[in-house]
């Protein structure tokens, strides 16, 4: 496989400097798409020198790059027993036969292939390639006790998932499960969607934040979607009739109803299919329900419970380097727990004994026990071949403790496991930002740390390669355990709080529950590390049942105003009766005393007509607004509606043509809570704004002297008690991000921007998704008020924050893979469309990649080869997927003609 040589006039790149280096491989023959020598000459000496030249590599760049002398070793763990005598395994390793899952010689139900499924042979074909080959008793028995569950006659499904994670994990598993299945095209209703091509491929959607700006059901056959996503796909759908299509919705993690942000998003639209009295199914799943029978009753539904684990799991409670289990561990009968006596802390449940002590260690940095416990726990693990997984409370805490363990991880790794993990750390520099240099190294170690500091391309970079054993340890935040879906053999929690306040059982369920994966481990562990003083509250929580849900529509959480707001704006009640039947269908009906439910409804309808989001007719009906409606249709709650449109009124009086700063501020969230204001950092940034960018200031009731005060005090926030401080506050907030969201829009490099917000990449990156996905209610809101020409101006806007760029290289940044900086290296190097990054050369395009990766200190050797090829790879893929936009516009422009 031969590099191109092709050059860029005027520059020298690292490319060309590398390029003697990997002439080596110009000799390499193409063998099934990996590059073998040819000949075999001398190929076994070689391949055992490669070997030791690589355990030797890992050497020096372990003790060069992360802990030169600074190598710490994990303390031995003890086991409380009389019964383990020198030289048997001990707890860890030492396991009771457990009882085997019944196979399909016993129950042939629990095979796919059963006709009582009545799946497709391509179904089950994928399935079992993705490792499903039978379901498990209690899935068979969920399924077939009620022959509805698998009944259908309509195609389009939606799935509705609370994370973005989530739903594009899901998608890509949907869509090999789905792959090369056709759908049943006689059951399409006809007419359903007008200009939908009714195909035979079974086409799965994910719809998410700025995943597409005009986007309908018509779309997909399987829509995934978030719950925000799912409520607004929902409301087009009744709107314009085409609701009828659809034949089942399915509510993950239904337990999320009872969110205080999003939970009354899952009510109301579940209640307005409720109320449309359609065949449609409606399926709630979730692991932490205690009120089943409440919420099925609400639903309609049937409901099943089972309390099965695919893989037992052990749980402990770890105070002062001392193991105990929990009243969990005990029940389990599987689990071997010596009987031997030890002290027990006195808030500890009485009788409760310790299994399992940690030997002090001789090193300052782990004479806290917290450090101790956590190296030792997460390295037992390690030397016997499996993974952990460790949360920590903040994002410092996470890269601390990460370090911590690298160095003291084992050296004995193969020369294989190092490869893949320089291929990690030459992914992350394929990214166009600096490595973190924390991260970096000690991913040598097998040891890497996951929050939303990291951008989203580098987190799934990480987990990924947890998921592939490459790496054995990830330090987490919280949000790893809600949103995705990545187990471990061993979970530790390093302490039981978030910040100053204790989880709660939800989230504590959720972060023990990646313990353990049916396929991969035999058994699962959580380890639950306690400080000093919280023994009787966290074994409290351990022992805490999880509490029911409860509906969000109360009007102090404010759901009810915007639950009927949208059932008026989509016609699906308007009069007092209709809307009567509505609200008993909500989870609320069910949880509140008829009479002050229907006092909470006449008032807060009177409050949206003081709004003018509804009005009332003589014959006593109510009909949406051009504001209800509008509001409605950007997925606005009532309060901000009535904020943004104050906000645009001022707009259209007083626009900054010349200066797209005002756009950004309009395009910026309401409530925008993602990071608190750098008041050094906004006076600094004020002081540098032209003519046009003071304009704005004034336009958007900025007031420098505020901004200045602010800077000098040492307070760092607004107050907020007063509507109108709430307001100020809002406003300045917005402002803020504003100019954040123009940097990013200007091409500045992430990493940059965040060091001059002092803020980190991963919010900078969520801060532009978060804003594409509000840009585009925006546009909505501007249509239904009539306000085309400012809704124009704000969608060309919108096209920049989606590809973080100039208007000249939107073309460009549709490619995947090619963000605004290495867009505007193809553009300067003469690759300014779609058709002319199709067409050319791999070995080009690789080096005008290169141009725009950020500077780097050149590794030499292997690892600069490496980092080549993987630079390589990349330009592949943007070529081939600039070819297949290009092949998509040639059809399109070709069915316009005809």
């Amino acid at each position: 496989m031969a590099f191109t040589s092709n050059s860029i006039k005027g520059h020298v790149t690292s490319w060309d400097v590398g390029r003697r280096r990997l002439g080596a491989f110009s000799d390499l023959a193409e063998h099934n798409g990996k590059p073998v020598p040819e000949g075999d000459g001398g190929n076994r000496s070689s391949a055992s020198a490669s070997a030791n030249g690589i355990a030797n590599d890992l050497r020096l760049a372990v003790s060069e790059r992360v802990i030169s002398s600074n190598r710490i070793t994990a303390s031995r763990i003890r086991d409380f027993s009389a019964n383990v005598l020198p030289g048997q395994p001990g707890v860890y390793t030492q396991r009771k036969a457990l009882a085997s899952t019944p196979g399909a010689t016993q129950d042939p139900r629990l095979l796919l292939s059963h006709n009582a499924y009545g799946l497709p042979k391509k179904l089950v074909s994928n399935l079992k390639s993705l490792g499903i080959n039978l379901i498990y008793p209690w899935q068979a028995n969920c399924l077939l006790r009620d022959r509805r569950v698998l009944s259908g006659t309509k195609n389009l499904a939606i799935l509705i998932l609370p994370y973005v994670a989530l739903v594009q994990e899901k998608v890509r598993w949907l869509r090999k499960a789905v792959d090369g299945i056709e759908r049943n095209v006689e059951l399409a209703v006809p007419g359903a969607f007008p200009g939908h091509d009714h195909g035979r491929t079974v086409r799965v959607v994910p719809f998410y934040g700025n995943s597409k700006i005009r986007s309908t059901l018509s779309d997909a056959d399987l829509a995934v979607c978030t719950i925000e996503k799912a409520n607004s796909l929902i409301n087009t759908a009744i709107e314009d009739g085409t609701v009828h299509d659809l034949g089942i919705v399915v509510l993950d993690e239904l337990h999320m109803v009872d969110d205080e942000h999003r939970g009354y998003l899952l009510e109301l639209l579940a209640t307005k299919l409720l109320t449309l009295e359609q065949q449609i199914q409606l399926v709630g799943m979730s692991a932490t329900l205690s009120n089943t029978e409440e919420l099925a009753k609400w639903l309609g539904a049937k409901f099943y419970i089972s309390s099965y684990k695919a893989v037992p799991i052990q749980e402990f409670l770890v105070y002062e380097n001392k193991i105990y289990p929990t009243t969990a561990s005990e029940s389990e009968p599987e689990v071997l727990i010596s009987s031997s006596a030890t002290e027990s802390p006195r808030s500890l449940r009485e009788g409760t004994k310790a299994v399992r002590v940690i030997e002090p260690s001789k090193h300052p940095e782990l004479k806290k026990h917290s450090k101790n416990t956590i190296v030792s726990l997460a390295l037992e693990t390690v030397t016997t071949g499996y993974g952990v997984l460790v949360f920590c409370s903040s994002r410092a805490g996470c890269q601390t403790t990460a370090e911590l363990i690298s160095r003291a991880m084992p050296m004995d790794i193969t020369p294989e496991i190092l490869e893949q993990r320089k291929e990690i750390l030459n992914s992350l520099k394929c990214l166009m930002l600096p490595v973190d240099t924390v991260l970096e190294p000690i991913i040598l170690c097998g040891v890497a740390f996951h929050h939303a500091g990291l951008t989203t391309e580098e987190r799934e970079i990480v987990a990924d390669a947890f998921d592939r054993g490459v790496l054995k340890v990830i330090v987490a935040t919280c949000s790893l355990a809600a949103g995705i879906n990545l187990p471990a053999r061993r979970v530790i929690l390093q302490e039981a709080r978030m910040g100053r306040d204790f989880v709660g059982p939800v989230m504590l369920r959720q972060m023990r529950g990646r313990a353990c994966r049916k396929g991969k481990d035999e058994i699962g562990e959580t380890y639950v590390c306690c400080q000093k003083g919280d023994v009787k509250e966290v074994e409290h929580l351990l022992e805490m049942n999880i509490p029911p849900v409860h509906s969000c529509l109360t009007s102090e959480k404010r759901g009810i105003k915007r639950a009927l707001l949208e059932v008026i704006a989509v016609r699906l009640a308007n009069h007092k009766d209709a809307i009567d039947d509505y609200v008993k269908k909500t989870l609320l009906y069910h949880m509140t005393e008829w009479q002050s439910l229907n006092q909470m409804v006449d008032a807060t309808l009177i409050e949206l007509v003081d709004d003018a989001l509804i009005e009332k007719t003589p014959d006593d009906c109510y009909t949406p607004t051009a504001l209800g409606s509008a509001a409605v249709a950007a997925g606005l709650n009532p309060e901000d509606s009535l904020f943004l449109y104050d906000e645009m009124r001022q707009a259209l009086q007083h626009f900054a043509m010349d200066c797209d700063l005002h756009v950004f501020y309009l395009f910026t969230p309401i409530n925008i809570t993602l990071a608190d204001i750098d008041w050094h950092v906004f006076l600094d940034e004020i002081n540098e704004l032209d003519d046009s960018g003071q304009r704005v200031m004034t336009f958007c009731r900025i007031n420098p002297a505020l901004i200045n005060r602010m800077a000098k005090s040492l307070g760092s926030a607004l107050p907020t008690t007063t509507p109108e401080e709430i307001l100020t506050a809002r406003i300045y907030h917005r402002f803020y991000t504003a100019l954040q969201l123009r940097a990013i829009c200007n091409e500045e490099p992430i990493h940059k921007i965040a060091s001059r917000f002092r803020t980190t990449r991963g919010f900078v990156q969520s801060l532009s998704t978060t804003c594409h996905s509000f840009a585009a209610g925006i546009i909505k809101f501007c249509e239904r008020l009539g306000w085309g020409m400012l809704a124009a101006v704000l969608e060309h806007m919108a096209d920049r924050l989606r590809a973080g760029a100039r208007a000249d290289l939107l073309d460009l940044a549709r490619i995947p893979f090619v963000k605004s900086r290495t867009a505007r290296a193809l553009w300067e190097n003469g690759y300014r469309s779609l058709r002319s990054v199709a067409e050319a050369e791999v070995g080009a395009i690789a080096q005008v990649l290169l141009l725009a990766q950020p500077k780097r200190a050149k590794t030499g050797g292997d690892a600069e080869e490496g980092y080549l090829l993987k630079v390589r790879e990349r330009a592949d893929l943007v070529v081939k997927a600039a070819g297949r936009l290009w092949e998509r516009e040639v059809v399109t422009d070709i069915e316009a003609d005809i």
